[in-house]
């Protein structure tokens, strides 16, 4: 079943995100990842079949296996979500969450390990990368010689900011920069060096954190071909832009239509959906080593 959008009647939402739908549940928080994607800061107007499942499993496998940094997840198995949500198995079951409410910090940790995206266009254009310097004659996808964290600041609308490290520490102050820093490139680290066995180059991501009585805690979504850029390390060769397991391929298809970015987005051909359906759905698969079910997308 596709989910692009959601109302659960008696139970309040917050907020409808590019992706999520959150619900307020007093002292706790319900995140429903839909099958909604956006590219360009634009919410496309077809759905990706099992996306907000893949999104939500691989949030939960890598939440588990991180968790060197506390996060925000309560209950991810529908069988222990509270009464007053049962009526709503067939939207939320294998695509939802209960976590706890933490104030988000008003920027995003972007965390880059190989010259790509953003990034490469930069990088040709001036030599650096969100103003720090790299080295001349890196080639487009070289890793780079050591993770880079750029912080972005997030954007209601439009696309978010790159900002200096300087700003970072203004906006959330040093000593919760240098937390959410270290805990970024941490998580990253750790999550690169898993990925690569399972044949997966993770080039950047970022994370998202929020403060809860004081503590930074990881919080939104982790590692999943949304919030990162994945590669096949098979086809991987520096130099050139590799394929990829996220939708990155979406936004190369968009790149070749005569579309200015901006809303309404076009509409999406069924094998390009379907395409974008199968990347995400092998990422899940190659890095959990577990088969999306049927039931959960």
């Amino acid at each position: 079943m596709e989910l692009a959008s959601l109302e659960l009647p008696g139970i309040p939402k917050l907020r409808s995100g590019k992706v999520r739908e959150i619900f307020d549940l007093g002292d706790r928080l319900l995140l429903v990842a839909t099958d909604r994607i956006s590219a360009f800061d634009c919410i496309m107007p077809n759905p990706i079949p099992g996306k907000g499942a893949v999104l939500t499993g691989l949030s939960a496998f890598w939440f588990n296996r991180l968790d060197f940094v506390e996060n925000h997840v309560i209950e991810t198995r529908f069988e222990n979500f509270p009464e007053s949500l049962r009526a709503f198995r067939d939207q939320l079951e294998g695509r939802s969450m209960i976590v706890k409410k933490a104030a988000p910090l008003p920027i995003e940790c972007v965390v880059r390990g190989y010259l790509a995206g953003s990034g490469w266009k930069e990088y040709l254009a001036s030599g650096t990368i969100c103003g720090q310097p790299v080295p001349p004659g890196w080639r487009q996808a070289e890793a780079l010689p050591q993770t880079m964290f750029t912080p972005a600041t997030k954007a209601e609308s439009g696309h978010d900011e790159n900002i200096g490290w300087d700003e970072c520490r203004r906006i959330l102050g040093d000593d919760i920069a240098a937390q959410a820093r270290d805990f970024s490139i941490r998580l990253y680290e750790t999550g690169r060096d898993y990925a690569r066995e399972r044949g997966i180059i993770v080039a950047d991501t970022k994370f998202e954190f929020g403060l809860l009585d004081g503590r930074l805690i990881l919080i939104d979504e982790v590692l999943t071909p949304d919030s990162s850029r994945f590669w096949p390390a098979d086809r991987y060769h520096p130099g050139s832009n590799p394929p990829s397991f996220d939708k990155q391929f979406l936004r190369d298809y968009l790149d070749l239509l005569d579309w200015n970015k901006t809303p309404p987005a076009p509409n999406l051909p069924p094998e390009v959906v379907l395409q974008t359906a199968r990347k995400y759905r092998e990422a899940y698969e190659r890095l959990t080593g577990e088969k999306l079910s049927v039931e959960n997308g």
